[in-house]
């Protein structure tokens, strides 16, 4: 998947749907990284906006996302969310011989979200962590 031009990826197990442009509610007073809601076949989803989450500049009005659902496996067992992606690509099969931990000059936020990176020909694979990522009361309360 790919987040304002930034490779990322997730452990395809931890992958329930891919939903093309859903319609999603806004939740008031909710934190940022909270974009809203989205009705997944009856069930209410909580709809976590990646960019924010990562800090990356946000979608334009007019640009479409994707949204990946997870279910949160640490302190929620059965929970699920909408992570909102720009868009969704291929399952890789990634060699162990290209993983590498995360580099010293990440930023904190990122060190604290992501498990490493695999070097492809011709980008970076960032391997999220989706349960940090998942855990937005812990980083509320890291800021």
């Amino acid at each position: 998947m790919s987040v304002a031009g930034t490779c990322l990826g997730i452990p395809v197990l931890r992958v329930r749907d891919v939903l093309d442009t859903p319609v999603i509610h806004r939740v008031p007073l909710a934190p940022p990284e909270i974009f809203g809601s989205v009705n997944l076949r009856g069930r209410i989803v909580t709809a976590i906006d990646l960019r924010t989450r990562l800090a990356l500049p946000a979608r334009g009005k007019d640009e479409r996302c994707m949204c990946v659902t997870v279910e949160r496996l640490a302190g929620g067992a059965g929970e699920a969310y909408a992570i909102l992606v720009d868009e969704v690509g291929d399952v890789l099969t990634m060699p162990a011989s290209a993983y590498e931990p995360n580099p010293v000059t990440i930023t904190e936020r990122w060190r604290g979200l992501c498990r490493g990176l695999y070097r492809r020909e011709a980008s970076l694979l960032v391997v999220l962590d989706v349960d940090a990522l998942l855990d937005i009361e812990a980083g509320l309360q890291a800021a």
